[in-house]
């Protein structure tokens, strides 16, 4: 049987950030970088990470602006969403549960902002828990919202310029191997998001 074309033999994640990359040097890469993190931050199920982590490998040198672009959406995107949660809830929470969201999830969030809001947030804003539940949240249970931006900008931040950052310093060496086990890192990213709403569940 004759060899199927290289193309055909990728994965979808593999197609994908060949194409993702090849957006790394036209300013439409950036706006959807910005697009994504914002979607991300309400109801867009798909992490920025990944689309970030393309455009670095694709541009080392720009890494900490496409990480300042990816933290600046995400952050207004979080805005958006405690707007859904503070003036839409009950007419779009039906979209939200069990859709985006469980109500598990929802209720466990509730639970940890009757202890600390900010370093609630803080923790989804900078781990794979899903930051999306905790915009909406803030929201319907009226945290301060000074609390939300504060607490998203010093998470999201630290979260993007961290992958920004080690892009940026260790470039050619980071992109031959991210290039080599793209699918794994994406993966795993996955993983990790997985993850984090299972341990919504368990946080006290």
């Amino acid at each position: 049987m004759p060899a199927a074309p290289a193309a055909a033999q990728r994965g979808w994640l593999r197609r994908l950030y060949d194409w993702t990359v090849s957006w790394a040097e036209r300013p439409g890469g950036t706006w959807a970088l910005f697009l994504i993190a914002l979607a991300e931050s309400s109801f867009f199920p798909v992490p920025p990470d990944v689309l970030l982590l393309a455009l670095c490998v694709g541009a080392p040198r720009r890494s900490f602006r496409f990480a300042t672009v990816c933290a600046v959406g995400s952050v207004v995107g979080g805005m958006i969403g405690y707007g859904i949660g503070f003036a839409a809830w009950s007419a779009v929470k039906g979209l939200f549960i069990p859709y985006v969201f469980s109500q598990a999830a929802f209720d466990q969030v509730a639970r940890l902002y009757e202890g600390n809001a900010f370093v609630a947030i803080l923790t989804a804003a900078f781990t794979p828990i899903p930051y999306k539940v905790f915009t909406i949240a803030a929201g319907v249970f009226h945290v301060n919202f000074l609390t939300l931006v504060v607490a998203s900008a010093i998470g999201r931040s630290a979260r993007f310029f961290m992958v920004g950052g080690v892009i940026f310093l260790f470039g050619p060496r980071m992109k031959e191997l991210i290039e080599k086990y793209f699918d794994w890192f994406a993966w795993g990213l996955l993983a990790l998001g997985i993850a984090g709403f299972v341990a919504v569940k368990f946080l006290r």
